[in-house]
């Protein structure tokens, strides 16, 4: 059975990426951003709500459960792409804080995190943290895209 390859084990490395990302939210609600949208009252109370309970358990499972199947940490294209993705989310928070509220930047700063946790999920193969990931990607995206793009 699948879950036989599955075990409660510390992962820094996810720990550290969930950080990376968070660190410039948590600037964003210290600092505002000039002409901050991302302030405004969501029109998508439940789907924020399935994308909260799905980014908690993602994040719970990516740094407590542990394929034993897999290999410690190393550079592998998963993660290079997952880096390519924080780098992208990254620069979204820096042209965001220029004033730019395009959908470009709006989808710089919903689409590269949701695709750094997936390829790092991939990379562990951790399925079981790659299920509510996938779904929190889904309910961001439509976030996003109903609250500030359509």
């Amino acid at each position: 059975m699948m879950l036989k390859k599955y075990r409660f084990g510390f992962d820094i490395w996810g720990l550290m990426l969930f950080a990376i990302v968070m660190l410039p939210n948590i600037i964003w609600f210290v600092k505002p951003a000039p002409n901050d949208i991302l302030r405004g009252e969501s029109v998508t109370g439940l789907v924020d709500t399935i994308a909260s309970v799905c980014q908690i358990l993602f994040v719970g499972i990516m740094c407590v459960v542990r394929n034993i199947s897999v290999p410690k940490v190393k550079l592998s294209p998963f993660i290079y792409v997952t880096m390519i993705f924080v780098i992208l989310y990254l620069a979204g928070w820096g042209i965001y804080y220029t004033g730019n509220t395009s959908a470009f930047t709006v989808l710089l700063l919903t689409v590269p995190p949701c695709m750094a946790f997936i390829f790092y999920l991939l990379d562990r193969k951790n399925i079981l943290a790659l299920i509510p990931a996938g779904v929190f990607a889904c309910c961001h995206l439509i976030y996003a895209v109903v609250n500030f793009i359509v």
